[in-house]
């Protein structure tokens, strides 16, 4: 049995309608009798979806049990039982219960699928793991419940289901996704315009960017080399010359004409990676091209209009854009130009642009082949052998007459011997003598260097050709096999140090002790300046060699743009290995830039906290402070006045007004000293053992009576933490649940063991708090919904969370089933209690306040 296909119906945001349309789709299905049974499909209490369930077999869900309450969760082994031909199976990115067979449901999806049954899911954009920060960023929460991107990614098809910002608002406003108390909060926030916006743009660029693989793979595996212009993709051939900025910029130009223009830059490096291209103005050619949302792009090809054309067409390009040539006329003898044979080569579905620049036909230095240095021990002994080596065999055969044929293939070997060591020079030195003594010593007339038969003519000629044939092959072997070598450490240190820099594993330091250390230098540092005649300054350094104060002090310098240098102090290097050194200075340029970046993000962002606290602090002061001042003032200034007999029940009505006011503002006061504390760093909780059962009932005084109902068991065991802290944290939470619960419901404070920790709930049945809003109520100056200015500042959460978690514990926000907002507050249980029997030994007891 093959492995099942998979179909995901892709969202932007909740209430596109992704359920509705998977649903649809099944009823097509069954009318066409595929066997089709829902695995798991939630409609959320939207009457349209429910109505498409009807008609559809549906596999019963397994119930589980979890901190008291039930739960349900498709029933993997029934819908393997079952075996059906297609599986409808909502919400991909859903967590399970724990004690579920999976703890993600796109776990189960990969079951059914291997055991061959189709699978119709849904998901959203948001829950897609590798845009979490993304989304984030763009709306303020970050999403707990994610899909690896492969899962989605290997879906055998992907259907976008879009819908405009303005007409998900009206479904929205018209209670078509969520409960009416809800709609107004999730508008203002979750569903704002702008969010919906961006998350549609991140769904469709998603859902292209698939299309474009999928599209590559269809070319490829069909071996398709025509050019498919389903957008404009312009390829810019770069020489390294300074022309190349004006190519880059045509181009984007031209990109930008056409939807979903793309730019591609690509240099083409001859393969022995000789070049006659500046690495500075390569540096500068990609960050340009990158500043103007192109990518840059490194091949290695000898036929340089060969490896241009194979390049577009592999990425499926519709232009070329090629510099007018900067050859003078005479260096045409050389052949017709890259960009001539490009245009004749590209064919009717490439089209080639010549662009004009300041340095066409100002001529330009021919590539000059050189070899590879083969080191001068290996070049002193390549010589040894080739001149001396010949005298000493031939003294050798003097003695022992071997015959012309065999005395010729032993000066041959040697010849051989001199091109493995010392390259071509010494082995064509070997030829030479070795002839010469061949000549002398071996072909009458013997001792003069003169030939009496033709055919020793002949032989000595075709050793001297043979000779220098090898040791010209065997030379190119040796500079190859050097070359190949040496490209590849070069490619091992660029991969390492590009993997680390954009992983931001490699510091500035690192960075230049890596160089260092690469090259075998004393000292590296990275000087920078702010202007041409300001001096240099140093802004890192490794190594233990002199400091340098310019790059001209240097013995190897490298700049970087105009106003960076990459100086290095303790040898002088070869031309050959600048190259690399380059790659590190640009990188250590990057990496300077992305520091101070991120330092002046974090000024920033802190700036903008402390200006954010400020701001509500003076609302505070403004409004909820006033208030409660404003009811003293007048309560104490109605008993003070002479004009009013004011009676006993009077009199104690006003006494409890400025009571009442003094109590709110020892609350507002105290939360703010608290926050100041929190975002101080100065709260030290004195942890210590204690029972919750005990600290948790301090925390209900001045709790309106019979509005908290108590259900702490005396068995739990004892925790560590700070009791007063713990106090402070339960009666905020508390307090705020009172709050927003309604009159005739009792918050539940419940609390129980599980493993090493002890948890703590409190339970209301309120109206709830969205998924996305679960963590901003826990930041300072929050309130929920349409919360009065008098209700207080927003702190109360922020206080408790932080209180907790200073204390080793967590504080978290969750639905109450059946409506409602539960807060859970866990705490590690002390050690001495850590292995004890976590059930109570007796009922437990329940108390209302």
């Amino acid at each position: 049995m093959g492995r099942g296909k998979l179909r995901i119906y892709l969202g932007a945001a909740p209430g596109v309608g992704k359920t509705y349309a998977m649903l649809s789709e099944a009823h097509r299905r069954v009318e066409r009798g595929t066997d089709c049974v829902v695995g798991f499909v939630e409609h959320h209490g939207r009457p349209r979806t429910e109505v498409m369930l009807h008609g559809l077999e549906q596999v019963a869900r397994k119930e589980l049990e979890y901190r008291g309450a039930a739960f349900t969760e498709m029933d993997v082994d029934a819908v393997l039982g079952r075996a059906p031909q297609v599986a409808l199976v909502d919400e991909l990115a859903h967590t399970n219960i724990p004690g579920s067979r999976n703890a993600k449901r796109w776990q189960d999806v990969e079951e059914l699928l291997a055991a061959g049954i189709d699978v119709v899911s849904t998901v959203n954009i948001q829950h897609l793991e590798s845009l979490g920060d993304v989304v984030e960023s763009i709306t303020g929460v970050r999403q707990r419940e994610t899909v690896p991107d492969e899962m989605v990614r290997r879906a055998d098809q992907i259907e976008l289901v879009d819908m405009s910002p303005e007409a998900l608002r009206r479904r929205m406003a018209h209670g078509n996704i969520y409960r009416p108390d809800k709609v107004d909060a999730a508008l203002s926030n979750y569903f704002r315009p702008g969010n919906l916006t961006a998350l549609r743009e991140l769904a469709l660029l998603w859902v292209a960017d698939r299309v474009d693989e999928y599209l590559k793979q269809y070319r490829s595996e069909h071996r398709v080399s025509k050019i498919w212009g389903s957008r404009e993709r312009i390829v810019v051939g770069l020489t390294g010359g300074p022309e190349g900025r004006t190519l880059i910029r045509r181009a984007a130009r031209l990109a930008e004409k056409g939807a979903g223009g793309e730019v591609l830059a690509v240099y083409i490096a001859s393969s022995d990676g000789l070049t006659a291209a500046s690495p500075k103005e390569l540096a500068v050619q990609r960050t340009l091209v990158e500043d103007l949302g192109g990518t840059f792009h490194h091949v290695v090809g000898d036929d340089i209009p060969a490896a241009l054309l194979a390049f577009a067409r592999g990425a499926n390009a519709t232009q070329i854009v090629l510099g007018v040539s900067r050859r003078k006329s005479w260096q045409y003898v050389f052949g017709p130009g890259v960009g001539a044979t490009v245009a004749r080569d590209s064919g009717p579905d490439l089209d080639v642009h010549l662009i004009s620049h300041g340095q066409a036909g100002k001529g330009r230095g021919l590539p000059v082949a050189r070899g590879a240095r083969l080191g001068r021990s290996r070049i002193i002994a390549g010589w040894a052998v080739g001149v001396i080596l010949p005298a000493i065999l031939a003294v050798l055969l003097n003695t022992v007459h071997l015959g012309l044929a065999n005395d010729m293939l032993l000066f041959l070997a040697v010849t051989v011997a001199a091109a493995l060591l010392g390259g071509l020079l010494p082995a064509l030195a070997s030829a030479a003598v070795g002839s010469l003594l061949l000549n002398y010593f071996y072909t009458p007339p013997l001792h003069r260097f003169t030939i009496a038969d033709p055919k020793n003519i002949v032989a000595i000629v075709i050793f001297v050709g043979v000779g220098a044939s090898v040791a010209s092959v065997v030379d190119l072997a040796a500079r190859r096999t050097h070359q190949a070598a040496r490209l590849r450490a070069e490619s091992e240190i660029l991969s390492f140090l590009a993997g680390n820099v954009l992983r931001g594993e490699t510091g500035l330091e690192d960075l230049l002790e890596r160089v260092r250390e690469t090259f075998g230098m004393e000292s590296a540092a990275l000087l920078e300046r702010a202007s041409d005649h300001d001096p240099w300054t140093c802004a890192g350094r490794a190594g233990l060699g002199p400091a340098v104060v310019r790059p001209e002090d240097a013995d190897v310098d490298v700049p970087v743009g105009d106003h960076l240098a990459l100086a290095l102090t303790g040898r002088v290097l070869p031309a050959e290995d600048r190259r690399v050194l380059a790659a590190f200075a640009a990188q250590a340029a990057v990496v300077l830039d992305r520091t101070r970046l991120q330092e002046e993000a974090d000024r920033a962002r802190a700036l903008a906290e402390g200006n954010r606290i400020r701001t509500a602090l003076l609302a505070a002061v403004s409004h909820d402070l006033r208030t409660p001042l404003a009811g003293i003032k007048a309560s104490v200034s109605s008993l003070r006045s002479d004009d009013v007999a004011w009676s006993e029940e009077d009199q104690a009505e006003l006494l409890e007004g400025i009571e009442e006011g003094a109590d709110r503002l020892d609350h507002l006061v105290g939360n703010l000293l608290d926050m100041s504390r929190l975002q101080t760093g100065t709260v030290r909780p004195l942890i210590r053992e204690a029972d919750v059962d005990e600290v948790v009932p301090m925390a209900l005084v001045g709790v309106p009576e019979g509005s908290v109902a108590l259900d702490v068991p005396e068995t739990l065991p004892m925790v560590d933490v700070d009791p007063g802290l713990l106090e402070r944290a339960m009666a905020n939470l508390v307090e705020n649940a009172v709050k927003y619960s309604p009159p005739q419901e009792a918050v539940l404070v419940a609390a129980s063991a599980i493993a090493d920790r002890v948890e703590v709930r409190v339970v209301d049945r309120g109206p709830g708090v969205p998924d996305d809003a679960k963590e901003r109520i826990f930041e300072p100056f929050q309130r929920y919904g349409d919360a009065p200015r008098g209700a207080g500042v927003g702190l109360g959460l922020a206080v408790a969370r932080g209180f907790t978690e200073a204390m080793g514990g967590t504080l978290d926000a969750e639905d109450t089933p059946g409506g409602g907002l539960t807060m859970v507050l866990t705490l590690r249980a002390a050690a001495s209690h850590a292995q004890d029997d976590l059930h109570p030994a007796e009922p437990e007891r329940q108390t209302t306040w």
